[in-house]
């Protein structure tokens, strides 16, 4: 066993480096990401990712190494929702491609933060108290079922409460300033829509964090491993929001396969204290859900909405 405050400390180090590569480096000239570029990063970030899960499974073990991969796969899985959250926001605000990637990453370290927070106070609640997770299941099963149910997905920046409360205090600016949050206007700091972009990507990012967290806490209770599997997932996501923004549509059943996946980790949740599903038997329901989601989309495309006439509507 690593010393739990040597482990930590290699970890936030680790990815404190990564932060800063990307931004000094990577991010040094604003450009729009293409597809090619941004497989290559995804790819790199997955592999990145199954590196960790090979030194889990050396220091820590199988069982440690298999609740990482099933909980870095869920919280992968379901933050293809952020994706398409992410690309009606950019769209509402008009934000240029070049300057996405800026703004996920200072959501993204915004998000790695709170997630710490919505962790810690999860295992504390179910540590203490354990009737919780069936709380924690229930909110699951409930919120599957909704978005099984869910024929749009909508989404209204205007209504931000976060949003609303930051204009009345500070002003914003109709026009982009490159990829500053802030200009000094007539003598005072005024915030550019970036900013206003970015707050209602950090404000989203917690709706998701309550729906993703206690799906990864059905899985492991061990902080290290709910965190850093969580970690490697938002990493990951910018490259993977610029990969597959432009074919989301492409995967209509997925939705289904995302709210099966939280029923699932819900009923698992419930029935622990009853029956214990093997880590293992998880991940193969997870993964094949997934697949076979992608797979029946493929198969089954989305059918065209025709307008009077017969010709494609717009």
């Amino acid at each position: 066993m690593i010393n739990p405050y040597l482990l930590w400390g290699g970890f936030v180090l680790f990815i404190i480096g990564l932060l800063v590569l990307d931004l000094k480096v990577l991010q040094k000239d604003d450009h729009e990401i293409k597809v090619r570029e941004a497989l290559a990063w995804t790819g790199f970030w997955i592999v990145l990712a199954l590196c960790f899960n090979a030194g889990v499974y050396y220091f820590e073990g199988s069982q440690k190494a298999l609740e990482f991969l099933t909980a870095y796969l869920i919280e992968k899985s379901l933050s293809i929702d952020n994706i398409f959250v992410f690309l009606m926001v950019f769209s509402y605000f008009g934000i240029p491609p070049k300057y996405q990637h800026r703004v996920l990453f200072w959501g993204i370290l915004g998000a790695l933060i709170m997630r710490a927070v919505f962790i810690l106070v999860g295992v504390a609640l179910i540590t203490r108290i354990h009737w919780i997770i069936y709380v924690f299941g229930a909110f699951l099963i409930f919120i599957g079922i909704k978005m099984a149910l869910e024929k749009e997905k909508e989404i209204h920046p205007e209504k931000n409460p976060v949003l609303i409360m930051f204009r009345r205090l500070m002003p914003v600016t109709e026009k982009f300033d490159g990829h500053r949050f802030f200009v000094r206007t007539a003598g005072r700091i005024t915030a550019t829509p970036l900013l206003v972009v970015l707050l209602v990507i950090e404000t989203t990012d917690v709706v998701f964090a309550v729906d993703s967290i206690p799906a990864v806490l059905a899985i492991s209770h061990d902080p290290f491993i709910v965190y850093t599997s969580n970690v490697f997932a938002i990493l990951g996501l910018r490259a993977l929001y610029f990969a597959i923004a432009g074919v989301m549509q492409l995967f209509h059943y997925l939705n289904y396969g995302l709210a099966f996946i939280l029923v699932f980790v819900g009923f698992k949740m419930i029935l622990s204290d009853i029956v214990k599903i093997p880590i293992i038997v998880a991940l193969g329901v997870i993964a094949g859900v997934l697949v076979v989601s992608i797979i029946v989309s493929v198969l089954f495309p989305k059918k065209t909405e025709q307008a009077p006439g017969g010709t494609p509507a717009k």
